[in-house]
């Protein structure tokens, strides 16, 4: 059974969908993208958006997960809109791909929309504002459920040097997450997924695991990855 107020608001935020969307398609997507979160921000600090998060909690890699129900890497690259976006009720929130320096990724249109299919096609490569910058707003941040962090390699970093990109963005995310991705699965940026072998895997993981354990070993918990 729903209650009245959560059919009002289903209604209402289906409303706006319907008014808005005439705008926001005819914008380019990225740019559209951008505007939606950035409304969102602006409703979130007028106490205007959110709702109660869903109660169906789920237990995993000793992490409880308030529900299984989360917002993907991709979305919110640089943790700009954390705190606005974790307001809306997931059971968690995964920032990124980052990368050690800042990169551009790759050039515009980057973003395609395929409305037949209620479906986007996403060749962004990457594109974020460095570590340093997200590390700097997940330190502000005041959302308190579950939160992952996305790490990956700059483009322009030999495949050989790989490993050195993940631990340095490793290092500087571990006190900021629940958990940490390595993603090697992108395929905007060349040649990332031959890193899916075994033994360019282990020479990735090989550092962050031997990290963690100096970390565990000095006190700090054992985040998953």
């Amino acid at each position: 059974m729903y209650s009245l107020w959560q059919i009002c608001y289903t209604g209402s935020v289906n409303f706006l969908f319907r008014l808005s969307k005439p705008l926001l398609f005819s914008m380019d997507p990225e740019r559209a993208h951008y505007l939606a979160l950035d409304s969102l921000r602006l409703a979130f600090r007028f106490g205007m958006s959110g709702c109660a998060r869903v109660g169906n909690p789920v237990q995993f890699c000793g992490i409880e997960f308030p529900n299984m129900i989360g917002l993907a890497a991709g979305f919110d690259k640089n943790a700009d809109y954390i705190d606005a976006l974790g307001s809306l009720g997931f059971g968690h929130v995964e920032v990124g791909t980052v990368t050690p320096r800042p990169q551009p990724g790759n050039d515009r249109p980057r973003l395609f929309r395929l409305p037949a299919h209620g479906a986007i096609i996403n060749r962004m490569g990457f594109n974020n504002k460095g570590v340093d910058y997200l590390v700097t707003n997940m330190s502000k941040s005041k959302f308190t459920g579950v939160r992952g962090i996305n790490i990956g390699k700059n483009f322009d970093t030999a495949l050989e040097d790989a490993h050195k990109d993940y631990l340095t963005c490793f290092q500087k995310v571990y006190d900021y997450a629940d958990y940490i991705v390595v993603n090697v699965s992108s395929p905007n940026t060349e040649g990332l997924r031959s890193l899916q072998g075994a033994s360019e895997l282990t020479q990735i993981l090989e550092p962050l695991l031997n990290d963690r354990e100096q970390k565990t070993r000095a006190g700090s918990l054992r985040k998953p990855l």
